[in-house]
C-alpha cells in the first residue's frame, strides 16, 4: 500500500471515527442533561479532559506512543485557550437563544477561513467557497429557529468565536512547528485544559443554572451515564485532534455540521423528537455543500499533487533545497485532505 493509499485510509478512520464517537456522546449527554437533569455541562467536560488524559497516561505506559516534551509555554498557553473556547461556548448557549448559539456555531467556518487567509496567506478557491456557503444555508435553515440578540450574549458570542477559531488553527502550527503527533499534544494539553474547566466549571455551570454541582444527588443512574460520557469522550477528543490533523480546521468544522446533521436525524428517529419539512431541507441542502466541499477538496490535492511530481525530480540534484522547502513550509496551513498534510490537532465543546 503506497503512502498516499495509507494516508486516506487512516484520514476516513478519523473522519468515520470522530462521526460516530460524537453522534454517540451528544446522545448520552442529552439524556443526562434532559432526562436526568444533571445540566453541568462545563464542569462534565473537565471530567471528560481529566479521563482522556489518564487513559493516555495509560496508553504511554503501555509505550503504545512516545513522550515528546517540547515549548511547555506553547503547550500551557493552547491548554488554557481551548479551556477558556469551551467555557465561553457554554457561556454564549446559557445566555443565547438556541438560534443565536447555532448561528454562532456556524459563524466558526468564516471566521476561520477570514483568519487564515489574513495571516496564513491560505486561498480558498471560489468553488471551495460557494460549497461552504451551500453547507452554512442548510445548516442554518435545519437549526437556527430564532435570533434574540441581547449585547451580554452577542459579546460572549464573538469572543467564543473567535477563541475557537484561534485555538484551532493555533493546534495545527504548534504540531508542525515542534513535530509532535496528536496523540503528544493531547496528552500534554489536557491537564492545563482539564484544571482551566475544572476551575470555571463549577462557578459557570452555577451561573447558568442556578445550581451547585457538589450539591446534587448522583443517583446510581446518573452515576453511569457520567461515567459513559467520559468514556466516549476519550475517542471524542482523540479524534477531534486526529481529525484536524489530517485535514484543516475548516473540514472539522464542515464534519462537526454534518454532526449536528445526524443527531437532528437520529433524535427524529430514536428519540421521537419534533421535526418538520424545514429541518429535512435543511439537512439535505447541507448534505449537498458537504458532498460538494468534499470533492472540491480532493480534486483540488490531486491537482497539486500532480503539478508537485514534476518538481520532485529537480528537487534531488541539491541536499539543501528540500531542507530549505520544509522549513518555510512550516508554518503555512495547507488545504483538507492535502495529498501529505501534516499532523494538527483541535477539540471542541461538549455540543458536537
Amino acid at each position: 500500500m503506497s503512502e498516499g493509499e495509507r494516508f486516506q485510509l487512516g484520514t476516513v478512520g478519523a473522519l468515520s471515527l470522530s462521526v460516530v464517537s460524537s453522534v454517540s456522546i451528544v446522545i448520552c449527554n442529552k439524556a443526562l442533561i434532559s432526562t436526568l437533569g444533571f445540566t453541568f455541562a462545563t464542569t462534565l467536560t473537565s471530567w471528560h479532559l481529566l479521563v482522556t488524559f489518564c487513559s493516555l497516561h495509560v496508553a504511554l505506559w503501555m509505550r503504545l506512543f512516545e513522550h515528546k516534551p517540547f515549548d511547555a509555554r506553547a503547550v500551557m498557553g493552547f491548554g488554557i485557550l481551548n479551556g477558556i473556547s469551551i467555557g465561553l461556548l457554554n457561556l454564549s448557549l446559557g445566555f443565547n437563544s438556541v438560534g443565536f448559539y447555532q448561528m454562532t456555531k456556524l459563524a466558526i467556518i468564516p471566521c476561520t477561513v477570514l483568519l487564515e487567509t489574513i495571516f496564513f496567506r491560505k486561498k480558498f478557491s471560489r468553488s471551495i467557497q460557494l460549497s461552504l456557503t451551500i453547507l452554512l444555508l442548510g445548516v442554518g435553515i435545519a437549526t437556527v429557529t430564532d435570533l434574540q440578540l441581547n449585547a451580554l450574549g452577542s459579546v460572549l458570542s464573538l469572543l467564543a468565536v473567535v477563541t475557537t477559531c484561534v485555538a484551532q488553527i493555533m493546534t495545527n502550527t504548534i504540531q508542525k512547528r515542534f513535530k509532535v503527533s496528536s496523540t503528544q499534544l493531547l496528552y500534554q494539553s489536557c491537564p492545563y485544559q482539564a484544571m482551566t474547566l475544572f476551575i470555571i466549571g463549577p462557578f459557570l455551570d452555577g451561573l447558568l443554572t442556578n445550581q451547585n454541582v457538589f450539591a446534587f444527588k448522583y443517583t446510581p443512574q446518573v452515576l453511569v451515564f457520567i461515567v459513559l460520557s467520559c468514556l466516549i469522550s476519550v475517542s471524542v477528543n482523540f479524534s477531534t485532534f486526529l481529525v484536524i490533523g489530517k485535514t484543516s480546521p475548516v473540514t472539522y468544522q464542515v464534519l462537526g455540521h454534518l454532526k449536528t446533521c445526524l443527531v437532528l436525524a437520529f433524535g427524529y428517529v430514536l428519540l421521537h423528537d419534533p421535526f418538520s419539512w424545514r429541518n429535512i431541507l435543511g439537512i439535505l441542502i447541507a448534505l449537498v455543500g458537504m458532498v460538494l466541499y468534499s470533492y472540491l477538496c480532493t480534486l483540488e490535492s490531486q491537482q497539486k499533487a500532480s503539478e508537485a511530481a514534476p518538481q520532485l525530480s529537480p528537487a534531488k540534484e541539491s541536499e539543501t533545497d528540500p531542507l530549505i522547502n520544509v522549513e518555510n513550509g512550516a508554518g503555512i496551513i495547507v488545504d483538507a485532505v492535502g495529498a501529505k498534510s501534516p499532523v494538527w490537532s483541535s477539540n471542541k465543546d461538549l455540543h458536537a
